[in-house]
This record gives structure tokens, C-alpha cells and sequence, in this order.
């Protein structure tokens, strides 16, 4: 039985989260309908630069993102520290870019003389605003309307686009969001539309990859390092999606960032794809890298979770003794996972 979100998403347990939403019955998102033969990939399109405007305007980080043809993956950070720090005049800017809002709420904008009475009124909905700007519901109502409304435009129809509300699964510590982050960029691989994730179109991974490669392209007179599998590099002349970054100094540790570094998560990734792709059910290639040894996570386990056609079946993921506190903290006597968590997650192993 569906939850209140409030009974599945909290901030004072983890700040992350991944968040999936489908299509109602068979319909294509963004893919060619093989019933129909129409063709709706200019979708993908319509919902990344969506993703890249949501990003601008709410406290809430993208960290990974695949857009399939009925069903799109995203693992999501809750800034709500960001949110509380900007000035009223920030929030409403925010918001404005999104709703028309009231008309005293322009007028603020507009630096236009309020009265008392006036500004008071302004600032009780920019009170308002700011909790939604942090609130992942409204993040991803922001999201799914307009692409639901667009679509049913196209289509000439009326009704629900998307299946249900979207389900979100937390993430407890950094190696459930680590695996979480992985098996989305991976979704065009184990769907068998994508050879490498450098070739997955629509996936933050080939985003992250290009910004890679262009960062390790050499000056006059510098060497340059042979790539790991392909010198194709995806075309990023549009607008792309912010993406939270990683540690490159690890001596410096911030909340603004994924806590390992950029070539860190590409091994992991492309290791990943490797053996999915070329490795059969169970095998381990040679190499592993170094990060599943620092993240003390089992590669068989792990190998065996990011193949799973649906990742997103349990309301969280983490360490077994994480998994309990979460549980406790939405007084819940049983939490689906608990077996692969102590698997997957057992530290020492």
C-alpha cells in the first residue's frame, strides 16, 4: 500500500535519495512505440533541460540521472541548508522562474514600494516558497506536470501520463549512494541501447565523462593520456543538466559534493559496464576497483544488485545498522532489504 511521503522521506536520516517514475500502462516516454511506430524521442530532450532548470532553481542536487524511453532514474540531494540561507528576494527570484505568483509577489520582485500590509503579504508566500524549494515532492511535481501536460497535448489525449506518484528510495550512506548512482548511469547498458556509458545518450554519466575528458585535454607541448575505452566525446553545446560534483581534494571535505573523487566513480562505472555487458551471470572480471575495497562493499553482491532490472524495490538502501535507524525513526517494525543490505554492505567483509 502507497505511503505518505513523509512516512518515506526525512532529511534528519539521509539528505539522498533515488527517485523513479514510469509511464501509465504501455506508452513511450521518449522511445519509438513499436505498436504505433511513432517515434517520441525528442522527449528526452524536452525532459533534461527541464532537469537543468529544476537544478538552477531548487535546493536539491542532481547527482544522477538516465532518461529511458518509459521510465526515467534520478538520485537526488536535499539542500535544505542552502534553502534557509538565501534572502527573501532570492527565493522569490527562484520561484518566479517557475509560477507567474501572486501580484504582490511580482511587485517584490520587481523592487516595486509595498505597503506594510503589502510585503507582509509577499513575504508569507516566499515563506511558503522557500519550504517547497527544499521539498522533494514538489521538485518532482515541478518535473512530471509539464512534461504530462506536453505530452497529452501532442498526443491530443486527456488522463494520467504517468503511472503513479514516483516512488523514492533513501540512501543511507555513501556506498548505497555510490551503488545507487552506478546502477542509473548503467540503464542504457543493462537495456542493451548502449554499448559503453561514454555512447549512453541522456544519462549523467556520458555528461560527467565529456566534462572529464575535456578537463584532461592537454595544452601545447603537454602529453596526453590514452582513454579507458572510447575517444568519442557526446556533443554538450546545449544547456546540460548541474550536476553535483565529487571530492577532488579529499583533504577537503564539503557537504557540496559526492565524497570520492570524479576518476574514482568513472572506474567504478566503467568496471561495472564491463561486466554486465561481457561478464556472465556471477563472474568477476580481474581488476576491481579501488573503491569497492574503501567502500568495504563485496563486488559479487554488488555486481549481483546493479544487474537487477528493478533496483528501486525497497524503500531503502544502506547498512544493516543504518537500515534500523531508519526504520525506527518512521516507527516501522519491518524494513524490506535487510538481508541484501548485510550482504551487500556488512562492513569487514
Amino acid at each position: 500500500m502507497p505511503q505518505a511521503r513523509k512516512r518515506l522521506v526525512s532529511t534528519e536520516v539521509t539528505p539522498f535519495y533515488h527517485v523513479i517514475a514510469r509511464c501509465v500502462r504501455r506508452h513511450f516516454l521518449c522511445g519509438k512505440d513499436p505498436l504505433t511506430g511513432k517515434d517520441y524521442s525528442a522527449r528526452k530532450k524536452d525532459i533534461q533541460d527541464r532537469l537543468a532548470l529544476l537544478a538552477e532553481v531548487f535546493a536539491i542536487d542532481i547527482c544522477a540521472y538516465a532518461i529511458m524511453s518509459n521510465h526515467y532514474h534520478l538520485v537526488l540531494q536535499i539542500d535544505e541548508q542552502s534553502a534557509l540561507e538565501w534572502d527573501e528576494m532570492e527565493v522569490a527570484r527562484r520561484w518566479t522562474r517557475l509560477f507567474t505568483g501572486p501580484a504582490v509577489v511580482r511587485a517584490f520582485v520587481a523592487g516595486q514600494e509595498l505597503r506594510p500590509a503589502q510585503r507582509q503579504v509577499a513575504l508569507n508566500h516566499i515563506a511558503e516558497y522557500r519550504k517547497r524549494l527544499a521539498d522533494l515532492s514538489w521538485f518532482m511535481k515541478c518535473l512530471n506536470e509539464p512534461i504530462a501536460r506536453q505530452a497529452n497535448a501532442e498526443d491530443n489525449v486527456t488522463g494520467h501520463f504517468w503511472q503513479s506518484r514516483f516512488t523514492s528510495q533513501a540512501l543511507l550512506d555513501e556506498a548505497a549512494v555510490l551503488t545507487a548512482m552506478a546502477y542509473v548511469d548503467l540503464n542504457p547498458i543493462r537495456a542493451g541501447i548502449a554499448e559503453t556509458p561514454e555512447a549512453s545518450d541522456f544519462t549523467s554519466i556520458q555528461q560527467r565523462i565529456a566534462a572529464w575528458q575535456e578537463k584532461q585535454t592537454p595544452g601545447p607541448g603537454q602529453r596526453q593520456e590514452p582513454e579507458k575505452r572510447s575517444t568519442d566525446k557526446p556533443d554538450l553545446s546545449d544547456d546540460i543538466v548541474r550536476l553535483l560534483g565529487f571530492w577532488e581534494d579529499t583533504s577537503e571535505r564539503t557537504q557540496d559534493a559526492i565524497p570520492y573523487s570524479t576518476a574514482d566513480y568513472l572506474e567504478l562505472v566503467d568496471w561495472s559496464g564491463r561486466a554486465i555487458v561481457e561478464g556472465k551471470k556471477g563472474s568477476i572480471p580481474e581488476h576491481l576497483p579501488p573503491i569497492l575495497k574503501r567502500l568495504k562493499m563485496r563486488p559479487e553482491h554488488y555486481l549481483a544488485y546493479i544487474r537487477k532490472p528493478r533496483f528501486g524495490f525497497a524503500h531503502a538502501l544502506g547498512a544493516l545498522d543504518k537500515l534500523k535507524a531508519y526504520a525506527e525513526h518512521f516507527e516501522k517494525a519491518f524494513l524490506k532489504g535487510q538481508t541484501a543490505a548485510a550482504a551487500l554492505f556488512s562492513p569487514g567483509r
